[in-house]
């Protein structure tokens, strides 16, 4: 599986959400100047709510072009069984219930499910509670996770 081709997926989608978010702050930008929203009295909070709303969706596109500048800067190296599972893995795990799963480990902001061929990738950062879990494991080591009041465990089968 090509982390590079990933990679690009990870870019494509967030340039369609990019897309998207800023077009909802131009929606929400319109309505928050609207003339017919402009406040009549102290109760008449349609036009500033829409202008909360157009901060929100502003601050979330801003968010999207960084996590954009990070996948682009973004170079998967290759896996260093004596490093372990770093930045860039592709980690097969399986679970208790012998369900295999693939992440792929990248830069913050990024977290999406991929398809590659009939392969679904989850895509994760060093942020998210597995990601770091993840950090420095080796193939065969097991990953104990508490989700909730559960404890999940799982072993890493695979490290691309």
């Amino acid at each position: 599986m090509d982390k590079f081709l990933l990679q690009q997926q990870v870019l494509e989608r967030l340039a369609q959400d990019l897309l998207q978010t800023e077009q909802a702050v131009r929606v929400a930008h319109e309505a928050a100047t609207h003339e017919e929203n402009i406040a009549e009295n102290k109760y008449d909070t349609l036009g500033l709510e829409a202008a909360y709303l157009a901060t929100g969706q502003a601050r979330r596109a801003e968010a999207i072009r960084q996590a954009m500048a990070h996948w682009r800067r973004f170079r998967p190296l290759p896996y260093d069984a004596s490093k372990g599972v770093q930045l860039g893995a592709l980690v097969c795990l399986v679970g208790s219930d012998d369900q295999q799963q693939l992440l792929l480990l990248g830069p913050a902001g990024g977290s999406m499910k991929l398809v590659s061929g009939t392969q679904v990738v989850q895509v994760i950062s060093t942020e998210a509670p597995l990601g770091r879990a993840l950090l420095g494991r080796c193939e065969g080591d097991q990953v104990s996770l508490q989700v909730a009041v559960s404890r999940q465990v799982f072993e890493v089968l695979w490290v691309h």
